[in-house]
């Protein structure tokens, strides 16, 4: 994805996770959608915490921190060393910035706790994102759909579970979009810049290097 592009994308979906921030912001209670999806998940899948569980279980801490690990292993084994960088940089990044700033900001509440944007969507929709950037143009389109069903699976587990509101789901998963396409961009800015001073070698056509 060339840098143009890649900043077009990233502010459709920083303002795909804004503006429910701002209409949320400071609530307590679920939206039309919010209540719509929970009634759904309810019928569907309201006596199968099991199923429930499982669904949330690639959104948990030790699971996206191997998959963030696992990337960044394989790029650096191919020597695709930006790749390796945005492995790491992208989804610690996100969830920082989600947790420590939006969270904060927004300021809206499922139960006791900050819910917008969900911090588990977020962290994986930002690996899922950096996978997707690494890919190929034809591997690319099957990372993208299979993250669009794991992101929807996750989110009705954690739907399911009283842990989010629809609209966190989605919110997390613009804003993990957005950041991650941000960082790959700063990342291939800084690449050109060291590699017009002299101190890169060409590496081969990386995501993170904006071609």
């Amino acid at each position: 994805m060339t840098v143009r592009p890649a900043l077009s994308v990233a502010v459709v979906a920083a303002l795909c996770a804004l503006v429910p921030g701002v209409l949320y912001a400071g609530q307590r209670r679920p939206g039309n959608l919010d209540r719509a999806a929970s009634d759904a998940v309810e019928a569907g899948l309201g006596d199968a915490h099991g199923v429930l569980t499982a669904l949330v279980l690639p959104t948990e801490p030790p699971v996206v921190l191997a998959a963030v690990l696992v990337t960044m292993l394989v790029c650096a084994w191919r020597r695709r060393w930006a790749g390796a960088v945005l492995a790491v940089v992208a989804p610690a990044v996100a969830v920082a910035v989600n947790t420590w700033v939006l969270k904060p900001m927004v300021g809206r509440y499922y139960d006791d706790h900050l819910a917008y944007p969900s911090g588990h969507t977020v962290s994986l929709v930002s690996v899922l994102a950096v996978i997707a950037l690494l890919a190929t143009a034809t591997w690319r389109r099957v990372v993208v759909g299979a993250g669009i069903v794991l992101t929807a699976a996750a989110g009705a587990g954690m739907i399911g579970l009283g842990y989010h509101y629809l609209t966190d789901v989605l919110g997390g998963a613009a804003f993990a979009v957005a950041a991650t396409l941000a960082v790959a961009t700063g990342l291939g800015a800084l690449t050109r810049h060291g590699r017009r001073l002299g101190g890169v070698p060409r590496e081969r056509r990386e995501p993170a290097d904006g071609t």
